[in-house]
C-alpha cells in the first residue's frame, strides 16, 4: 500500500505520539499569509526548483491564505529533545478535515506505487514551501545574493526557521519557506476536504513521524 499518513492525527497542537520508542511532541507554527494571485499551489524547494517546480492539478480560488508549520519535539531514550519541522499545512478553510488525497502535478500517476511509495517534490537546499506560482516563477528570476540575503541565514533559526519575501511585487505573490524536516529528500504533499466535500487545506509531510504512528495523548 503506498505510503499515507493519518494527518488528522499528527495535525493537532500539543499531541503526543509514540513510534517504536521515539516520543514526538507536535506544536502548530502560524507563520504568516502567503498570497495566491492565480490560485495554483506549487509545493516545492523554490531555492533549488524555482523555474521547473509545476503546480498542483488542484487549485484554489485567489486570495490570502494562512500558512502553519507543524514542529515536532522528538525525543529518544535519555537524548536532547530535537525539533524538527514535520508538516507545512496551507490552511484554505477552517473545517475538519475528514479525508486526503494525495496532492498531485499534471502527468503524475500514482496507480502504480508500490508499498509504501509515494509522489513528493525534491528538496535540495533544505527549504520547502507551498505558494503561488506566480511567486515561484518570480523568485526563479532572483539573483543569487538577493536569494542569499533573503532567504539563507548566516546562522540557521530553530525548526521552523521561517522566511518570508514577496517575490511578485505586481501582485504580491509571497514565499514563506520552512526547513524541510531532516534536510534534502522527496516530501509528499496531502489535500484535505470537509464532509461536505470543500478544499480544507495543503500539506507537505516533511516524513519526521512514521506513518504508523499513533496519537496517545
Amino acid at each position: 500500500m503506498p505510503y499515507f499518513p493519518d494527518l488528522t492525527a499528527v495535525l493537532v497542537d500539543g499531541a503526543r505520539i509514540v513510534r517504536d520508542k521515539v516520543e514526538y511532541i507536535v506544536e502548530a507554527h502560524p507563520i504568516g499569509v502567503v498570497t495566491l494571485p492565480t490560485g495554483q499551489v506549487v509545493g516545492c524547494d523554490p531555492l533549488a526548483g524555482a523555474d521547473a517546480a509545476a503546480p498542483f492539478t488542484v487549485t484554489v480560488a485567489p486570495g490570502r491564505y494562512g500558512l502553519r508549520a507543524w514542529v515536532a519535539g522528538v525525543h529518544r531514550g535519555n537524548s536532547e529533545r530535537q525539533h524538527r519541522t514535520t508538516a507545512l499545512q496551507l490552511v484554505v478553510a477552517d473545517k475538519p478535515t475528514v479525508h486526503w488525497e494525495l496532492a498531485l502535478t499534471d502527468g503524475q500517476e500514482p496507480a502504480g506505487l508500490g508499498a509504501e511509495g509515494f509522489l513528493g517534490y525534491p528538496v535540495d537546499a533544505g527549504v520547502g514551501t507551498l505558494a503561488d506560482l506566480a511567486a515561484v516563477r518570480a523568485l526563479a528570476r532572483w539573483e543569487f545574493d538577493q536569494l542569499d540575503e533573503v532567504f539563507i541565514p548566516a546562522q540557521v533559526s530553530p525548526a521552523p526557521a521561517a522566511a518570508d519575501a514577496v517575490t511578485d511585487e505586481i501582485t504580491g505573490a509571497n514565499v514563506i519557506t520552512v526547513s524541510s524536516g531532516w534536510g534534502d529528500g522527496i516530501y509528499p504533499t496531502f489535500i484535505g476536504y470537509a464532509a461536505d466535500g470543500q478544499l480544507t487545506s495543503y500539506v507537505t509531510d516533511f516524513l519526521v513521524i512514521p506513518a504508523e504512528a499513533s496519537a496517545v495523548g
